[in-house]
This record gives C-alpha cells, structure tokens and sequence, in this order.
C-alpha cells in the first residue's frame, strides 16, 4: 500500500488507474512488478505480480563520445543517454560544431560582449540605489561580479534574508570586509530576464536589511541601459 505523497503522486500527476501495472522499489532492494487495485489521492493499493533483483546501475561503464552540439540540442542528448544508463560523456568538436576552430574566436567576442552588456545593466543598478562599488575605479569594475559596499545594513544579514525569504544567494564580503560588502555575480548562463530578476530580489533584500533603497530604481535603470544598448 502506497500513502501520502507519493499516492497523490500517482494518482493526479500520473493519473494511474486501477488495472495498469507499476514498478515499485521495496527495500529490500527488489523491483516489485504490481498491478493496481485501488487508486485514490489518499491511498493506492496493488498486487505484487513480479519481482527481480533491482540493479540502478547498468553492469557495463559506457562511455559516450558526441560531436558538439548548440546547447539545447547537447542538453537534451546528455540528459537521454544518462536516463538510458551512460556512465560519461566526450564531447569534441567536429566540422559542423557551433565552436569549431575557425568560429572560436567569433564565440568568444560574443560572449565576451554579454558578459559585459550584463554587468553595465548591474552597475547601473547599483548606481541608481546610491550605493557604493567597492573597487573605486569604474573602468576597472569586473564583468564577472560586482562587489557592492552596505552603508547601514550588516551584509551577513542581508545574505541571511535573501536566501531564507527569496531564495536567493548572494556573495558574502571576506576578511576584513566581512558584514560590509557583498558580491552579485553576472558570469555564465544568464539573460537580461535574469539579471532583472536578481536586482529585485537584491533591492527586496536590501529593504528588509534595513538599507533603504527605492524599489524598482534598479531595474528600471538596467532596463533603461538594455534598451539603450540595443538588442
């Protein structure tokens, strides 16, 4: 008998019905083959029908090896091969790869002027909310991270609201900085939708730690540089 949960698992999102066959897990260790008998929200009643010795990990190491792909169609193969049991993966770069060799340095501006684009929509940001850059030489601000200086609120606090109320994660000031500063990070896989979302969370958080800061001046004011940049 199935309770809880994973009854209301099975019954509303799988939407089994009595009569269908399932594979269950028992633990002691065996794949249990049952057939449904009751199916309800609250509970889902069955008969064991089969049983074999469950085995989550295939008995031969496969090693995958696939040409490189654009992201979503390579995020999509690996994600199959590993349900279908590939131990690893090599992914090389063949004559039709998106970053074969004569294209490298193409997609390394590219990203390099998104990184940067990010990062200029943060700054202003900051800007906008009267706080200061750590580093005190804008021309030599980083694109992978802005390190903003707290004039009222104890940083530790603030990443200690964030993460518990917006689930957002913030970097903490280190050593002599510690309770000061803290880190918004804009390197790797994120959008413009991204950064907006995280500069409110920040000006949420802020609020909260007791540093005031109009909300929605950042956003608006990386809104304002994303548009003024161009798309």
């Amino acid at each position: 008998m199935i309770e809880g949960g994973d009854a209301r698992h099975l019954a509303r999102s799988l939407r089994a019905r009595p009569g269908e066959l399932i594979e269950v897990i028992d633990p002691a260790g065996f794949m249990l083959t049952v057939r449904l008998d009751v199916v309800t929200v609250g509970r889902v009643e069955g008969e064991i029908v089969g049983e074999r010795p469950h085995e989550p990990e295939p008995p031969a190491n496969i090693t995958i090896a696939i040409a490189n792909l654009p992201a979503p169609a390579l995020e999509l193969v690996l994600s199959r091969c590993t349900e279908a049991g590939a131990h690893a993966f090599v992914v090389f770069q063949a004559d039709r790869s998106v970053a074969r060799g004569e294209k490298l340095e193409r997609w390394q501006t590219i990203a390099a002027l998104a990184e940067a684009r990010l990062a200029e929509g943060v700054r202003r940001a900051v800007e906008a909310w009267d706080l200061a850059f750590l580093c005190r030489e804008r021309e030599h601000l980083s694109n992978s991270l802005t390190a903003v200086v707290c004039e009222t609120a104890d940083t530790d606090n603030l990443l200690r609201l964030s993460e518990a109320h917006l689930n957002l994660s913030l970097g903490a000031g280190l050593g002599r900085l510690k309770g000061k500063v803290f880190r918004i990070g804009h390197l790797g896989a994120l959008n413009e939708l991204e950064v907006l979302a995280t500069l409110g969370g920040v000006e949420l958080a802020l609020d909260m730690a007791g540093e005031k800061v109009e909300l929605g001046s950042g956003v608006a004011a990386a809104q304002r540089w994303f548009q003024e940049d161009g798309w």
